[in-house]
């Protein structure tokens, strides 16, 4: 009886191993189908990603005569771009009271991709001759690696004498220093070198708001300062009116005592 036993528990363990490697047999199966169609929506994606980037270079050399015109009129406008810079949430936080007057010389903008769209791209500051520094333009580029970090890349600044801003600090004809409240936007051209992932995600942060959200229509936020304004002046005219009305009550006062006396 007890050999009868043995042989029935070893049928049923090589039975319940059979199944189990069945099972597995049929999971490592599915999961290499699974992979296959993986590989599958892979390639399908590169293709599209290609087809996409070939669309985005044909319509941004049709993109780049329509820039041109447009930075034509701008430049006829004046203090566009610095309306337009202190009419944005964020932007206007980065420019202090000295830069503000910088910005008076800034002509145009210009946010311009590399030539595969997908490696970088650059934004580049143009200005008219001014007493603050002799570049007529400042350019900062941002390089896509393909190990995923970015080379930044910038102009540096040649300061005219006594006017040099590193760090925020400004100075005046005799030398004497003016500190600033807050760092001056002009350091962020010196930004190239990071000490760590924090310092290079808040300067790209900069850029992308610069590159994707006020260079496409940076008419919305220059056109929001005159909104502001124009607003201003309905108030005005709203406070004449009631000084009138309070003027005619008066008036019509006085009337009324004058026939009380006679």
């Amino acid at each position: 009886m007890g050999a009868d036993k043995g042989k029935k528990q070893k049928v049923g363990e090589a039975e319940e191993n059979n199944g189990t490697e069945h099972i597995d047999g049929e999971l490592v199966l599915s999961i290499e189908k699974l992979q296959e169609i993986q590989d599958e929506l892979e390639k399908i994606n590169e293709e599209a990603s290609e087809k996409v980037l070939e669309v985005e270079q044909k319509y941004k050399e049709i993109r780049k005569p329509v820039y041109d015109r447009r930075n034509d009129i701008i430049k006829t406008i004046p203090d566009f771009w610095l309306t337009a810079f202190m009419s944005h949430p964020a932007l206007s936080e980065l420019l202090t009271e000295e830069d503000q007057k910088i910005f008076k010389y800034l002509s145009n903008l210009e946010v311009e991709d590399s030539k595969d769209v997908k490696s970088g791209y650059s934004i580049t500051f143009h200005f008219k001759p001014n007493p603050y520094f002799e570049d007529t333009k400042l350019t900062k580029t941002f390089t896509f690696l393909e190990e995923g970090t970015t080379k930044i890349t910038a102009t540096s600044i040649k300061w005219k004498e006594g006017m040099g801003i590193p760090n925020g600090v400004a100075e005046d004809d005799k030398g004497n220093k003016r500190p600033h409240a807050e760092e001056s936007f002009f350091s962020w051209f010196n930004d190239t070198q990071h000490n760590g992932d924090v310092d290079e995600i808040q300067d790209e942060q900069v850029a992308e708001i610069i590159k994707d959200d006020l260079w496409p229509n940076p008419l919305t936020y220059f056109n929001n300062e005159a909104d502001e304004e124009d607003f201003g002046m309905d108030d005005d005219d709203e406070d004449k009116d009631s000084d009138g009305s309070e003027d005619d009550d008066d008036e019509q006062d006085d009337e009324d005592d004058e026939e009380v006396e006679d």
